[in-house]
């Protein structure tokens, strides 16, 4: 182990937390929740754990060259900041938590007739009021139906029900609810009783209802109602678990990390020659699974934070083939194109604006609040010179020549600029490429997950389902291969037999079917 990490571990504190791993290129490769931050991860250099470890951890092991650790208050902390870690950075060594499903939340309408308590994974901008996220799904859920019960909120389906609901409802007679379908209470009332429950969702007078229900329990172990006892140690367990205090860690912002966004920004506007920090960034990658979907996407950084809501996915139309310096240009003239259009259709003396070159417009419509869409301080492509110059001359042919584009190639890290040969190598410490490397493998990741949906999305639509002898498995990897059942028609029975589990007998046989159809 090397001394530098030796030192790092001295100075770990026996707190809970979450650690980063990292690789000699800095990137971020693995993400872990820990109770004691000290204890495990003195563990990963212990030459015992190595020698027992399967190959994926003794990879992880070796490719460890630093770490950093946030501490945080407990455990479902600990939780709660993993899962959003791994969703942002989405390690090579991690497996949960990489798909985009959230922790659950806690949803109230107090503008509906009769309020009830849902679960939802995730927040819209509606007049509801949301408490979370919850790391403890079960215990969330537990804690619910204790509520309702408790301050006889109603549980039912329909949203705002009525007498003939009642007649099939046995919540009123087990004293479950106060039943508000047949006006046994008034809505004010009912009202009172819901914002209570809320403020207890809150945390607020947690400690007294837990010194309550204690004081019950123990109540009932005396008098020997021992199952009484039980079900009131369950619910306070459930109730600790579920309004222990948390932060919420939300995706993209509010992480307590060694990323600081300002710095990051000062020093990339600085490297880019800009006026000023990049508040808006905009990077494209291709994605090429096969040649039937190329696909492309877009994301957006607002100040050095993704802006999830303004992310673009495309489907490449006037491209034939693997091409990505064509897809990129593709790609990079429908952004900005749009962006043009969408301005000048909500200013029309743009277009008027004979002595305004385009980009001057565009940066004083953002200025004066009259721009759908703001145009971005500095634009990232995937990629080395041919990207770059396929995309420069895009944006040249739109009259957005001046805005600042670079292309970032992926091996080396290397940074090039318009014009010139020679790329710009920055040290893999230096905040501003992390930053860089922050959105181009974001933009990576959702042009990916594009690709990958419309291939699943084919396999589910395949003609091949019927074919006799072609199993899910072959179907997948026929797909995979010539991209769509019309490229598979037009291969020969040689070609589809070098796909492996597919002799030529078979292959012929898939041929001679499709000629059928």
């Amino acid at each position: 182990m090397a001394v530098d990490l030796k030192e790092q571990l001295r100075t770990v504190p026996h707190k809970p937390g979450v650690y980063l791993m990292k690789d000699r290129l800095g990137s971020i490769i693995y993400v872990g929740k820990a109770r004691d931050l000290k204890k495990r991860l003195s563990s990963y250099f212990m030459p015992s754990k190595k020698m027992r470890a399967d190959l994926k951890t003794r990879a992880l092991i070796d490719s460890i060259c630093d770490f950093e650790i946030h501490e945080v208050r407990n455990e479902p902390e600990s939780l709660l900041l993993e899962g959003k870690l791994i969703k942002q950075y989405r390690p090579r060594y991690n497996v949960a938590f990489r798909d985009d499903k959230r922790f659950l939340l806690v949803r109230i309408d107090l503008e509906e007739p009769w309020p009830k308590f849902t679960t939802t994974r995730l927040k819209k901008e509606d007049s509801a009021r949301y408490f979370g996220p919850f790391a403890h799904s079960g215990a969330l859920r537990s804690t619910l139906a204790w509520l309702h019960r408790e301050f006889g909120l109603r549980s039912c389906q329909p949203k705002n029900p009525g007498e003939q609901d009642y007649k099939h409802c046995n919540a009123d007679i087990i004293r479950n609810c106060t039943a508000p379908c047949i006006d046994k209470i008034s809505r004010e009332e009912y009202l009172e009783r819901a914002m209570e429950a809320c403020d207890l969702l809150e945390g607020k007078g947690r400690r007294e209802r837990l010194r309550g229900l204690r004081k019950e329990m123990e109540a009932a172990s005396v008098r020997m109602d021992f199952e009484r006892a039980a079900k009131l140690r369950d619910i306070m367990q459930n109730l600790e678990k579920t309004l222990s205090p948390t932060r919420q860690f939300t995706r993209g912002r509010g992480v307590p990390t060694t990323v600081k966004p300002t710095e990051d920004l000062e020093e990339l506007g600085r490297l880019m020659n800009l006026p000023g920090p990049p508040e808006i960034m905009e990077c494209f990658d291709i994605s090429n699974i096969s040649d039937t979907h190329i696909v492309a996407s877009m994301v957006r950084f607002r100040g050095g934070a993704p802006d999830n809501q303004n992310y673009r996915r495309y489907r490449i139309k006037t491209v034939k083939g693997q091409d990505d310096f064509a897809s990129m240009a593709e790609v990079v003239r429908r952004r900005y194109a749009r962006i043009l259009m969408e301005n000048g259709e909500a200013n029309p003396e743009v277009a008027e604006a004979n002595q305004e070159r385009p980009l001057e417009a565009l940066r004083r419509l953002a200025k004066e609040g009259k721009s759908p869409i703001t145009i971005p301080d500095l634009v990232i492509v995937d990629g080395g010179k041919g990207q770059l110059s396929s995309a420069v001359a895009e944006l040249e042919r739109l009259g957005l020549g001046e805005l600042t584009i670079v292309g970032l190639a992926k091996q080396r890290e290397e940074i090039f600029f318009p014009g010139e040969s020679e790329p710009l190598l920055l040290s893999h410490e230096t905040g501003a490429l992390k930053l860089m490397q922050r959105i181009r493998d974001e933009a990576h990741r959702f042009a990916n997950g594009y690709n990958e949906l419309l291939l699943r999305k084919r396999m589910k639509e395949s003609l091949l389902d019927e074919c006799p002898g072609v199993s899910p498995r072959r179907k997948a990897a026929l797909l995979k291969k010539f991209g769509s059942v019309a490229r598979l028609r037009e291969a020969s029975a040689a070609e589809i037999a070098t796909l492996p589990g597919i002799s030529e007998k078979t292959a012929e046989g898939i041929l001679e079917w499709l000629d059928n159809l």
